[in-house]
């Protein structure tokens, strides 16, 4: 990984919300609880995408100094490129009870690359529509080499660009954890459904984490919104079998033995990966070593 600093632009605010029509509805390309992503465009014609956070109490600045710490340490190829940001803090005049008051104004804005692909999550509604199995298997090794702990992986935080090449997003409440430490938090943030359940249950932050994040998102990535939701009723052995077959019936005679083995092992990896005892779940790194396995025996039979 290597800094970032000497690639980062501080712009204005007024900058900003000149390439955004004042941040217009008809800029917006995505929302969430942090906040608000606009599309604006530079003065070489380069797009970016322009997160302006949310002004809330406490969560403003602990989102925005950590996503920003961790952009500025990390650049990675499956990361979003921090193209620069703004932190803004002034006087606005307004009219309060018939008389103009100045209020103190803060504004946070981080500035991304536009990626063209869109978020993984509009792509891979089944097996048989969507993304064909090259790009899944692609953008399956491609998570799993992200450096950072996410805390918040899931599909809509993936971006895909123009060849369908993903780079991870939202890194607002990604840590730079000790590999071996466990931490306790207050309160819980994240997404239903990518969260462990030793966090859920006892707030528990590990670096096992992401690797239930991921393990679910796998799964959707090979199965589908679908297949993820037959899962739950399926003994693994059973799951496995259900989405190869799945598979099988969507290439027909074009699916080799290595493809075929491709669909099994991320399948049982993803599986391993939602474990509810965490102890059980692998590693990234474990998981990162088997997927390089199986290219290296795609290599050597080549």
């Amino acid at each position: 990984m290597e800094s970032t600093s000497d690639m980062t632009r501080e712009f204005t605010l007024g900058f900003l919300q000149d390439i955004t029509n004042n941040f217009s509805k008809e800029h917006i390309i995505g929302s969430g609880w942090y906040g608000v992503v606009y599309k604006g465009v530079l003065e070489n014609g380069e797009e970016i995408a322009i997160k302006k956070l949310h002004n809330m109490v406490g969560l403003d600045d602990t989102q925005f100094r950590n996503e920003f710490n961790n952009l500025m340490r990390a650049q990675h190829q499956n990361i979003t490129r921090l193209v620069g940001y703004c932190y803004h803090q002034g006087h606005e005049r307004m009219k309060y009870n018939g008389e103009y008051i100045f209020a103190h104004v803060e504004e946070r804005v981080l500035c991304f690359e536009y990626l063209q692909g869109g978020s993984l999550d509009k792509y891979i509604s089944d097996e048989s529509r969507g993304l064909d199995w090259c790009t899944r298997y692609k953008n399956i090794k491609g998570v799993c080499e992200d450096p950072i702990y996410h805390m918040d992986l899931k599909p809509a935080n993936i971006l895909l660009d123009k060849d369908m090449t993903l780079k991870i997003g939202d890194f607002g409440l990604s840590r730079l954890f000790p590999s071996a430490n466990t931490f306790t938090t207050i309160k819980i943030i994240g997404t239903p459904g990518y969260m462990p359940p030793e966090y859920i249950e006892k707030h528990e932050i590990t670096p096992k984490f992401d690797v239930f994040s991921l393990g679910v998102i796998i799964i959707r990535v090979v199965a589908g919104d679908e297949g993820y939701s037959k899962s739950a009723n399926m003994s693994s052995q059973k799951f496995v079998r259900h989405v190869h077959e799945n598979w099988c019936k969507r290439l027909h005679e074009t699916m080799s033995s290595h493809t075929s083995q491709e669909v099994m092992t991320c399948i049982e990896i993803a599986l391993r990966c939602v474990e509810a005892d965490r102890v059980r779940r692998p590693t990234i790194s474990d998981i990162v070593i088997e997927l390089n396995q199986i290219h290296t025996v795609k290599s050597l039979r080549q």
